[in-house]
């Protein structure tokens, strides 16, 4: 299989909570930080499957679209996909490690949501 981790292109955090739980639902409009080989991206998960995946300085941004399906996490653009295990929701509390079916391990660290008064 030709394995392109999409987190290298430009470069998700499980936790707690145990009741019913919507694969994805809590990443919709969340910005989580992936670090993959020292290198911090930013992706920004929107409710329509898209994603946007800012660089370390915001400089580049690539956009991609994601889903989640078979306790994967996927990620795909133009030039890349991958997906990661994905088996539990995502939270702000700590930072998960996860690893992408390319074998590529990284650690995954929800942002706490801006108030609206702090947003651009």
């Amino acid at each position: 299989m030709l394995c392109r981790s999409i987190v290298a292109v430009a470069s998700l955090v499980a936790a707690s909570s145990a009741a019913a739980w919507t694969p994805g639902s809590e990443l919709v409009g969340q910005e989580v930080q992936v670090q993959t080989n020292g290198v911090v991206n930013t992706i920004q998960f929107e409710p329509n499957g898209i994603a946007h995946i800012r660089s370390p300085s915001g400089a580049k941004v690539v956009d991609a679209t994601w889903t989640t399906d078979q306790n994967q996490l996927c990620l795909r653009n133009g030039q890349a996909f991958d997906c990661y295990e994905y088996k539990a929701p995502i939270d702000v509390t700590r930072p998960v490690s996860l690893k992408s079916v390319c074998g590529v391990n990284s650690q995954w660290t929800a942002l706490p949501a801006l108030r609206p008064s702090e947003r651009g």
